[in-house]
């Protein structure tokens, strides 16, 4: 049986995982690797944050993801296969590693964050 996720350090663990999927996936990583450039010494602990905030209402993340997301969309508009492969990998991670109720929540927040992001970006 998986641990669930209890704290910032399996939110760590989920997102390094995470990230080091997307770094390679055909369907996204050009956001990162050709479009932003990605520092992602700078760049995962504004995500561990982010997630730690997410998950436990931690405080620790105070930026605006949809203006990040609105100015990467400008450089490379973004298109619903890129929503989907986002959260496909997320999902595959998430279950990949842990299981359980904050699992499950973590999971779900994900979903509606991809589908708020959408449509409110690419409006479908």
């Amino acid at each position: 049986m998986k641990e669930d996720i209890k704290s910032r350090v399996e939110i760590e663990i989920l997102i390094r995982a995470f990230y080091e999927k997307v770094k390679s996936d055909d369907v996204i990583s050009f956001f990162f690797t050709e479009i932003m450039h990605t520092d992602w010494e700078e760049h995962l602990p504004v995500m561990f944050d982010f997630w730690e905030n997410v998950l436990f209402y931690t405080g620790a993340y105070s930026g605006n993801p949809m203006t990040q997301h609105m100015r990467l969309h400008q450089k490379s508009p973004m298109k619903q296969q890129h929503f989907e492969r986002w959260l496909e990998l997320f999902l595959k991670t998430a279950d990949e590693l842990f299981e359980g109720e904050n699992t499950e929540q973590i999971k779900q927040r994900a979903t509606s964050i991809a589908g708020v992001m959408q449509f409110k970006i690419v409006g479908n």
